[in-house]
């Protein structure tokens, strides 16, 4: 891991992740914590510039789009518990699941929208579970 890739796991830990999980709470009423594999991004600054955006961004955006109503907040506030993000190599690699209150999204950060799950796919998984 470099220098670049030690800052930007700076930036996430200590301002981007935190002003996320406080957006969930704005959106929803409850704060969601994220568990971040650093391992996964150690020495990938390309999928760790992209992290905020292809899972922290469309999180949000699905999230708005269920919370639109008390039922919605209130859904979201007791099933979501956590996020947990890791990167993963490839497509053929990629994960979307929500057991027991944990949404884990394994994406390809390095491949920009091509690795990545849309707002609508969190969404629907969202809604079939909570």
């Amino acid at each position: 891991m470099g220098l670049n890739e030690r800052r930007k796991i700076d930036e996430l830990k200590t301002t981007t992740l935190p002003a996320r999980s406080k957006e969930i709470e704005e959106i929803c009423g409850k704060s969601v914590p994220y568990e971040v594999d650093w391992d996964s991004l150690a020495s990938d600054l390309e999928g760790l510039n992209f992290l905020d955006n292809l899972s922290c961004h469309r999180l949000n955006m699905a999230l708005r789009s269920i919370c639109v109503d008390e039922a919605g907040k209130q859904a979201v506030r007791d099933g979501l518990k956590s996020v947990k993000l890791k990167n993963v190599p490839d497509k053929a690699a990629m994960r979307l699941a929500f057991d027991a209150g944990v949404l884990e999204m394994h994406c390809a950060y390095a491949k920009r929208t091509d690795g990545m799950f849309g707002d609508g796919e969190i969404r629907m998984l969202l809604i079939d579970k909570l």
